[in-house]
């Protein structure tokens, strides 16, 4: 059901803002959107001026007389405004057979037919901007100082590579790394499809390590794979009536050591604790600035009722900048995402990276929603920047149905200064729905097989 919901939300949000740049520039540039819809297919429901609020499909000799139909419709994968005049999805030609109006968008010039075009891709631009500038300005970026990893697991995957506790990681393959942020941007998403060869500070001397890309987990959280140095579990919440409200633990209590042994992640505690049922178990915790020994005896089940997360307990400092610079910055991020974007279709087309890797559908948009939600506001608004800015690259590319395509057929028709035959834009159409769809099928595909369901 959060899926269902955030699903829902982003979607929403993100084809809102799209349409609405259509229809503003449409209105301004005084053409007639006969239809504002969110999603496709069916009408469920909607409101014009005409009719009022209805249920349903409207009459097919329905006449708005310029009125727009503001309607959701049955499939919730995106959205459309239908503009008079206008070949698009929709295929509809019932207004092309007769003298272009003053009100129709094939009768409008060159610049208003632009500009009705691309301004969903330049809304799309700017939400995403107006999100990066926010969490500049009001947040910052956290810089975790450090490159130093603080734990390795037996056996783990960083284990079998090779990777020891206190490796200091200088470079990854090549690219200088401050701290954990950089570290994690350079292994998980600039490297994507390469191999990774780090340089790393071990007892004083420097060694090269080369990792293999198929053993690096697609996503940095499965499993044990890089620890920073100051992780340690954290105590979330302490349960009513618990050994552990009994024994005096308290929230944001961190764990250093559990009958003496150092721990590193919440696994650890985990383990110590379940194989003492009905023991006392000695825990030596970090509370605000003092350290403090506990002693608490879990019971039958081997639990002492507390919910453990992970803490960063090193510096990290939050980099923050004015009200106008962070435009400047929030700008910089959307280059370097875009860059980011293109890179990535690059290793898709070469073939070092997976098509199911690089794209995601409404399964994983659904599963990202939730998660980024889960963590908060902020992460939840970053998110949707980054489906922004993906959405404003997607329609911006060169492709029949998609703004990129509309573009092109226009700007071919202003140079030959006429228009293109109604035929050759319907073929194009056609053919370029067809393409799509296949294409939301297999991305769609890909999805449902990355449940794992069977």
């Amino acid at each position: 059901m959060d899926y269902i919901i955030y699903f829902a939300i982003t979607i929403g949000i993100l084809v809102f803002i799209h349409e609405f740049g259509h229809f503003a520039a449409a209105k301004l540039s005084g053409m007639r959107a006969e239809v504002f819809a969110i999603g496709f297919g069916k009408r469920l429901f909607g409101w014009n001026r005409k009719t009022g609020f209805t249920f349903g499909e409207l009459p097919k000799d329905f006449d708005g007389e310029g009125n727009t139909d503001y309607r959701i419709c049955l499939l919730p994968l995106g959205g459309y405004v239908k503009i008079t005049g206008m070949v698009d999805e929709s295929l509809d030609t019932n207004n092309l057979a007769s003298e272009p109006q003053p009100y129709e968008f094939r009768a409008k010039p060159l610049w208003a037919k632009v500009f009705v075009i691309t301004a969903g891709v330049l809304l799309n631009l700017l939400l995403a901007w107006f999100i990066f500038w926010g969490g500049n300005y009001f947040q910052g970026k956290p810089s975790t100082k450090t490159t130093t990893i603080g734990f390795v697991e037996q056996n783990s995957k960083a284990d079998s590579l090779g990777l020891k506790q206190g490796d200091k990681i200088i470079s990854v393959n090549g690219n200088k790394v401050k701290n954990w942020e950089e570290l994690r941007t350079e292994i998980f998403i600039n490297t994507l499809g390469e191999d990774v060869n780090l340089q790393i500070e071990r007892n004083n001397a420097l060694v090269e390590l080369k990792i293999p890309r198929k053993v690096i987990p697609e996503d940095e959280t499965q499993g044990l794979f890089l620890i920073p140095d100051g992780i340690r579990p954290a105590i979330g919440e302490v349960m009513k009536d618990s050994p552990a409200e009994k024994a005096g633990f308290k929230s944001n209590d961190i764990f250093l050591t559990v009958n003496e042994k150092p721990v590193f992640v919440p696994k650890d505690v985990t383990e110590i604790i379940s194989s003492n049922k009905d023991q006392k178990v000695d825990i030596k915790v970090l509370r605000e600035k003092d350290t403090m020994l506990i002693s608490v005896t879990p019971n039958a089940e081997g639990k002492i009722g507390v919910a453990l997360s992970a803490t960063f307990t090193g510096e990290v400092e939050y980099v923050t900048y004015g009200f106008f610079e962070s435009f400047y910055y929030g700008w910089l991020d959307i280059v370097r995402m875009t860059n980011l974007t293109f890179n990535m279709l690059g290793k898709v087309f070469t073939g070092n990276v997976e098509f199911k890797k690089a794209f995601g559908g409404p399964i994983k948009i659904a599963q990202f929603a939730a998660k980024s939600a889960d963590s908060g506001i902020s992460s939840f608004l970053y998110f949707l920047a980054l489906l922004s800015l993906s959405l404003a690259i997607l329609n911006i590319m060169p492709f029949p149905v998609l703004d990129g395509g509309h573009l092109v057929m226009i700007l071919i028709e202003g140079i030959i200064r006429r228009e293109i035959p109604l035929k050759v834009k319907l073929g194009i159409q056609k053919a370029g729905m067809a393409l799509l769809l296949l294409l939301m099928a297999f991305i769609l595909y890909n999805d449902i097989l990355s449940l794992k369901l069977w």
